[in-house]
């Protein structure tokens, strides 16, 4: 087995359990490692620290798969923590969809398979789990026997580990198009085209929490991509539902799927700029009693990191100004880099430019089959506020 060793003075964040492992963390290699291969990791004294996956081109050349230096990197390693990732999302209640595999969280770094009931979606975001393409496409014929797995490995992300954009059939070709059901409702998912991996199954528990509030509401929803939020409040009683996106195909999914949930008459969908509309309409008057915020990243930098700040600001205290007194805002950033005491600041800071005071009803993160691993902070990543308005 090749060996990476680390410098002497090192970040208590890899003893401490995290997977990643910089280059500046590294004292020397081996000679001759290839791209992808696997690498036990020791401290400068040769103590065993944990055994991984290799890319010298990468930012962090090496992401620990295990600690346990007896476990070996093969198809069983595989089978067995995509079993244990299954066992867990049974336990918590996720027996139809739900993120399978969460990467860092599930002890697999840049692995992510989302489970659409008997379909499968698979992204390898980095180059030594995606040598294992095969391996994991195995375990998952064995433990779900699927009928169908499909690569979205279109993402910019795995350029950075010299490794191409892709999609494409990793079973026998099927009808990419499928329909979910979620909360009592059912969705369209465009596996092939649909955002990331065709669907965001992370705000699934998050849309029960609007049950209540939107009751006999007119709500509005920017950033409503294909209305699931929208469709679940008028699902839930609102008596009226707008959902605005700048995408003219989302609106198209949206209006299908609200017809197919038989609330067409409820919902109505518009293509439009959030940024430009919400200002615009708070300028006529306009007034809502429910106003959801479901924007997607506003910035995958630090460099960058005031442009999302100002972003999510602005857009809070325009929905804040559209609601009626004693109104509810439902708002979400997954801005993994605006962690989620910043996210609460931008509201207040918003809330006070509105001249608004905020009364919180409750405050999660991503649903619970996307689990939050303490220490690596990546894996908590979404933010979900729901707060009266007045």
């Amino acid at each position: 087995m090749a060996i990476v060793y680390l410098k002497k003075r090192i970040s208590a964040r890899v003893l401490n359990g995290h997977p990643w492992i910089f280059h500046n963390e590294i004292e020397n290699t081996d000679d001759d490692i290839p791209g992808g291969g696997i690498v036990d990791v020791c401290t400068h004294d040769k103590k065993f620290v944990g055994r991984g996956y290799f890319n010298p081109v990468s930012r962090i050349p090496v992401r620990l798969l295990s600690r346990d230096k007896s476990e070996e990197i093969n198809d069983v390693f595989f089978l067995k923590r995509i079993n244990r990732c299954w066992e867990y999302r049974k336990k918590l209640g996720y027996v139809e969809n739900c993120r399978l595999v969460f990467g860092e969280a599930d002890s697999l770094p840049q692995l992510i398979i989302d489970k659409f009931n008997d379909h499968f979606v698979i992204q390898t975001l980095a180059l030594g789990i995606d040598v294992w393409k095969p391996s994991i496409v195995k375990a998952l014929d064995s433990v779900f026997n699927p009928k169908g797995i499909y690569e979205r490995n279109d993402v910019p992300v795995r350029e950075l580990e010299g490794l191409s954009q892709k999609k494409g059939f990793l079973s026998h070709p099927f009808n990419t198009q499928i329909i979910i059901q979620e909360n009592g409702l059912q969705f369209n998912v465009d596996l092939e085209n649909g955002q990331k991996t065709g669907y965001f199954l992370d705000q699934q528990d998050n849309r029960r929490h609007i049950k209540n509030i939107v009751q006999g509401a007119e709500v509005l929803g920017a950033f409503c991509y294909t209305g699931t939020f929208e469709i679940h409040a008028a699902h839930f009683g609102a008596k009226s539902v707008l959902g605005i996106d700048i995408s003219e195909n989302a609106v198209l999914q949206a209006e299908k799927n609200a017809e197919l949930n038989g609330v067409q008459n409820k919902c109505h969908f518009e293509v439009a700029n959030a940024f430009d509309v919400l200002k615009q309409w708070s300028k006529e008057g306009r007034q809502y009693d429910v106003v959801m915020l479901d924007p997607p990243a506003f910035t995958k930098s630090r460099d960058t990191i005031q442009k999302a700040i100002t972003g999510y600001k602005e857009i809070n205290l325009r929905g804040m100004k559209l609601l009626r007194p004693g109104g509810f805002l439902v708002t979400s950033s997954c801005t993994n880099l605006v962690d989620p005491e910043l996210f609460l600041n931008i509201i207040d800071m918003a809330a006070k430019d509105a001249r608004k005071k905020i009364r919180q009803v409750t405050f999660q993160t991503q649903s619970a089959d996307h689990p939050v691993i303490r220490g690596i902070e990546s894996t908590r990543y979404l933010k979900f506020l729901v707060a009266e308005v007045s």
